[in-house]
């Protein structure tokens, strides 16, 4: 009877198991996502899914991951995962040592889709794919299909969300197409380098950045450069980020008499699924500002 019991306790561990028991919150399947963007794809192909959490692994007020270093807190958050999701193209520097460390964590890098071609800059590839809504589509396609194959169970709740959401995404390109396309100026100042994606979609002209890393002051030399660049360039603006301070812009628009506005990256933001429309509504955000920039 004991044997007969052991066998029965067996298999139904097994199939707690096979129907996504996971790390989260009673047991449920826990994914961790690198930051912001990815956490708000995630969300969008989780959604409904009771038995399905997702977690962002980073603070509300961290942007890029450029030389983020993971925190303690980070670690044992990764702990509880069952599957990371990240963005990869170099944006989570910090990805081997996580993999090292687990290297049963199921990781799904969203830069590897065929259909991405990466800018390279100075002999690195940008990361920032998602400023694009193209490449922002293709990125949610390829994560459902990945989901899809870890969590099999869920297969049809993440294929459907996924075509929800693709379809949202494809009238909201091309409702900026109709708005940017044909707009009479064409060239912009960014604050860093966020914006390459976007302006390839857009056909925008990017003809100077004002800090190639975020929080790193251009020297004068650099600025004098922008200040000639900027000189002569029919419609003057700079487009800074909510997320870091505007000085140096400020510094460049004084001395040409440019306009500055902000231009959303859509890095930061509350991790909650009650923010899941925040990618389309900032992206629409971005679109208005544009249009008043550049007219």
């Amino acid at each position: 009877m004991r044997k007969i019991f052991a066998l029965i306790l067996v298999a139904l561990s097994m199939l707690i198991v096979g129907c996504g028991g996971g790390k989260g919150t009673d047991g449920k399947l826990r994914i961790v996502t690198s930051f912001y963007p990815i956490y708000l794809d995630t969300i969008n192909l989780a959604k409904g899914i009771n038995d399905v959490e997702v977690v962002n692994l980073t603070k509300p007020q961290v942007g890029c991951l450029h030389d983020y270093q993971l925190t303690t807190e980070d670690m044992k958050t990764l702990e509880t995962a069952d599957i990371f999701v990240v963005n990869g193209f170099g944006m989570e520097s910090f990805l081997d040592k996580v993999i090292d460390n687990q290297p049963d964590l199921k990781v799904i890098d969203l830069s590897k889709v065929d259909d991405i071609s990466p800018i390279v800059e100075d002999g690195e590839i940008n990361p920032h794919v998602w400023l694009s809504v193209t490449y922002d589509k293709r990125q949610v396609i390829e994560l459902s299909n990945r989901l899809s194959e870890l969590d099999p169970n869920h297969a049809l709740e993440y294929k459907k969300n996924a075509l929800d959401y693709v379809t949202r995404l494809d009238a909201l390109r091309e409702q900026m197409h109709n708005e940017l396309d044909f707009l009479p100026h064409k060239d912009i100042v960014t604050f860093h380098e966020a914006f390459p994606y976007f302006a390839k979609e857009f056909d925008l002209n990017v003809v100077a950045v004002v800090e190639r890393e975020p929080g790193t002051e251009p020297t004068p030399k650099e600025l004098e450069e922008i200040i000639e660049k900027l000189k002569g360039v029919d419609t003057k603006v700079i487009f800074t980020e909510p997320q870091y301070s505007p000085k140096a812009a400020e510094t460049i628009a004084r001395e040409t008499g440019a306009k500055i506005y902000p231009l959303d990256p859509i890095v930061t933001g509350e991790s909650t699924p009650d923010h899941a429309d925040d990618y389309i509504e900032r992206m629409l955000e971005n679109m208005s500002t544009l249009q008043t920039a550049l007219k």
